[in-house]
Parts: C-alpha cells; sequence; structure tokens
C-alpha cells in the first residue's frame, strides 16, 4: 500500500495572519504536521500544498516535499480541501505517481502526534475499507442547542426528551479535523467520507486543538 501524506498551507490567512507559518513554541505552525508525518512512517511521500513560496521553503526546511505550488484556481476563498486533495493528485498522476491512500494532516492540529497517525492507520489496516476520521469526544452536548427565533424566546429551544436523553448518559463525539485517511479509488466515486466502510480514530481533547483563532493559538502554546 503506497500512501502519500498532504498537508495543506495555504497562505492569506484572514482570521489569523499567517497562521500556518506562525510560530508556536519556536517552530512555525505548519512544522508540527510535517513532523509527525515523517516520525510515523505511514507514508511513501509527505508534501506541502501551498501557494507561496515562502511557506514552500519552510516547508522544505522541515523535510517535506513541495514539487509544485498550488494553482489560484486552488488557493481562493472557496476552494474547498477536497478541491486542493484533486490538484495534488492529479499532479502526482500525471507525474507517474500513483498511491492508495491520501492522509489530510491540516497544520491547524499541531498537537496531533506521530503516533496518532499511526494508530489511525493501523485502523484503516484493520476495518476500514474507504476511510478513517479523527475525532474527540464532544465538549458539549448537543442536546443543549437549539436555534433561536428572532424575539429569541426559549420556546421548545430543549425538549423534554432531549433532556432525558442528556441525563441518561452516553458519549457525543465531534470532528477534530486532525486525520483524514481516505481510500483513493473509493473517493474517486464519492467524496462523502461518512458511511459503511469509515471508522473513527478517537483522540483526547488535549491533542483535538484545531487553531483557528488567536484564543485557540494561545490554549495550544499552553498544553504545548
Amino acid at each position: 500500500m503506497k500512501n502519500i501524506a498532504i498537508i495543506p498551507a495555504r497562505s492569506g490567512s484572514k482570521g489569523l495572519k499567517d497562521k500556518n507559518i506562525k510560530r508556536l513554541a519556536k517552530k512555525p505552525l505548519i512544522a508540527y504536521s510535517i513532523e509527525a508525518a515523517i516520525r510515523s512512517e505511514c507514508f511513501d511521500e509527505v508534501m506541502v500544498s501551498t501557494d507561496s513560496e515562502k511557506y514552500a521553503e519552510i516547508a522544505r526546511e522541515y523535510g517535506a516535499s513541495v514539487p509544485f505550488l498550488r494553482s489560484k484556481a486552488a488557493s481562493t476563498d472557496t476552494a474547498t480541501s477536497w478541491d486542493m486533495v484533486d490538484e495534488v493528485l492529479n499532479c502526482y498522476r500525471n507525474a507517474g505517481k500513483v498511491f492508495d491512500t491520501f492522509c489530510l494532516l491540516q497544520p491547524t492540529s499541531p498537537l496531533r502526534s506521530a503516533g496518532d497517525v499511526k494508530n489511525a492507520y493501523m485502523i484503516y489496516r484493520e476495518k476500514a475499507s474507504f476511510a478513517v476520521v479523527s475525532v474527540c469526544e464532544a465538549e458539549h452536548s448537543p442536546l443543549w442547542c437549539g436555534c433561536l427565533p428572532e424575539n429569541n424566546e426559549l420556546v421548545d429551544f430543549i425538549n423534554e426528551k432531549s433532556m432525558k436523553q442528556r441525563q441518561a448518559g452516553g458519549k457525543f463525539y465531534r470532528l477534530n479535523g486532525a486525520i483524514y485517511i481516505v481510500n483513493i479509488e473509493k473517493y474517486k466515486k464519492d467524496r462523502y467520507l461518512y458511511q459503511k466502510g469509515s471508522f473513527a480514530y478517537i483522540m483526547p481533547q488535549e491533542r483535538s486543538v484545531d487553531i483557528d483563532t488567536e484564543i485557540d493559538f494561545k490554549l495550544a502554546e499552553l498544553l504545548i
């Protein structure tokens, strides 16, 4: 089985300026994902997809391959991660390099470890036919969430059945954005990962920080 790690690092982040190369505990954020991928020893190729030569230089410094810069079409605010993945796989295919799985490792999950990547691939090999996606236990139950009308009246905000379910226990999980391992042949036919043949890899909350804001970044600094 040939595996490629794809680490997306578009420049021009609006929420947190240049967050993918912002220094976290003396290293650029992107370095943590590159190092975890390399140390996991799961990949035939560890590559960074970026539209910036500056980002590319940093990625190469930490051991990643950057064989090409991302196109303008795949670098817009409206382009999805899957658009970027398509571009990467097509470019490698055109260069004669074909893989069985890709693993999307977002730089915004710096606390994900090489062990997490290894263990997720173990689950993939043992029982998944489509994908393995990382999750963590939800910090708050969705049963305590609801929609509000324009006047903010709490009518049916939480119904009695939901309150009883919450009190009865049971865990809820959320996507944490750290690891997406996907069978490429099946991905070509269907991009919806959450179906038969896909399994969760459960991570602890302390390794599930997903950096989007300054507060997220400070939390990651504290934990690291």
